[in-house]
């Protein structure tokens, strides 16, 4: 492992513990060189997966994109980062159970949308108005309303 502050090589593992309930492990290592201490996490290589959206194209996973996404859902609303964190995890955990090596992007937005109205229905309305493209103010009405019968 290089050392993020002089670019070494010799680094030693001083600790290692799980992480993310198990899915990692959290190593705290030391340089050799500089005798500063870093962070590292392993986590298990999964298969990659491939995301097909509306218009049948197709392009590599990146969990930044569902981050993004419900980041800006979550702007100024009481969601830590640590839940959105949680809330990714679990949902890539969903994902790469499912065990196919593509997955529609309605999948993947039906995942967070059920995520986000757990934990946050303000949230969760404004992801479901730009994942599901709401024209006006009536399908917000109507959204809000199923919302509320629940």
């Amino acid at each position: 492992m290089r050392c993020p502050f002089c670019s070494s090589e010799e680094t030693k593992v001083i600790d290692s513990r799980p992480a993310d309930e198990n899915t990692s492990i959290r190593r705290r290592r030391q340089c050799e060189a500089c005798g500063k201490r870093f962070t590292t996490y392993e986590k298990l290589e999964t298969m990659p997966l491939m995301v097909v959206k509306k218009d049948n194209t197709r392009e590599a996973y990146e969990r930044s994109k569902i981050e993004s996404g419900i980041v800006r859902s979550c702007h100024k609303r009481p969601v830590s980062t640590e839940q959105i964190s949680r809330m990714i995890d679990d949902i890539e955990n969903e994902l790469f159970s499912i065990g196919e090596t593509e997955i529609p992007t309605s999948v993947i937005g039906e995942k967070v949308m059920l995520k986000l109205k757990d934990i946050d229905q303000v949230a969760y309305v404004r992801f479901a108005s730009v994942y599901r493209e709401f024209k006006d103010v009536n399908t917000f009405i109507e959204e809000i309303g199923e919302l509320l019968k629940k």
